[in-house]
């Protein structure tokens, strides 16, 4: 591993009740007696109408909980059915995922999403950076360009690295099924490193207890943003445990 902890980031997209709080039991108690616990962070991202709520039901779990969007003023405004950094922060949430694909797709732009990110670390929050090529830029064999024109233009003016950290996630690859080739997912995690050196960099992209332990061969990961699977513990306690194991 390239730093002392391994990420596994639980992405519940819009998905989940307040009874669907009850399914963090089973995580609680596996992380609390897991032996490797003090190796890896468990970073829950619920919608927003449950972050209040699960960061009381996960205090002093040291599991934490992070949003999954925000909006790019870090004030108050008129802007109907939005919330800020701020007021993420305020229920509880310590981390928030910026420029996923899905909301790349519906039209965030890079500029957007630079905004974000400096509200949310003016806030005090740490960002999980998205950044991620469709199927028809790997196809014409354009990935590094997408990836570098993602991260210049995501992070420009901004230098607080140690509170970001980067989730490569294919386009091509979220909610299919389908992961990339081991060698080309050890050369696109290296190419983000060599380009924003000493950042975190994560996969995400149909991590799944199935393709787990091809996954954790690729040794220059520092862990998962996990999606679908992340909504049942069982499968989340399965992939966590089977890259320990």
């Amino acid at each position: 591993m390239t730093n002392k902890y391994m990420y596994f980031i639980a992405n519940w997209k819009m998905f989940g009740v307040l009874n669907s709080l009850n399914s963090l039991n089973k995580i609680v108690k596996f992380f609390k007696n897991f032996k490797k616990r003090k190796s890896l962070r468990i970073i829950y991202c619920p919608p927003n109408t449950l972050i209040g709520e699960m960061s009381k039901k996960l205090r002093g779990s040291n599991i934490e909980v992070g949003a999954q969007n925000c909006h790019e003023q870090d004030v108050y405004g008129a802007f109907t059915g939005s919330v800020n950094s701020y007021m993420l922060k305020s229920v509880g949430a310590k981390y928030v995922i910026i420029g996923h694909s899905e909301n790349r797709q519906a039209g965030e732009t890079d500029r957007l999403i630079n905004l974000k990110i400096k509200s949310a670390l003016k806030s005090g929050l740490r960002v999980i950076f998205c950044i991620g090529e469709t199927l028809k830029a790997k196809r014409k064999k354009i990935t590094k360009s997408v990836l570098n024109r993602q991260i210049k233009a995501g992070l420009k003016n901004i230098k607080n690295n140690k509170k970001i950290i980067i989730a490569y996630e294919p386009v091509w690859s979220i909610g299919t099924g389908i992961i990339p080739k081991s060698d080309d997912l050890f050369k696109t995690i290296s190419f983000i490193k060599k380009e924003k050196k000493n950042y975190k960099v994560l996969y995400g992209g149909s991590v799944n207890p199935k393709n787990i332990n091809q996954l954790k061969s690729i040794n220059n990961i520092d862990g998962y943003l996990i999606g679908g699977a992340s909504q049942d513990p069982k499968k989340f306690i399965d992939i966590i445990k089977k890259t320990y194991n």
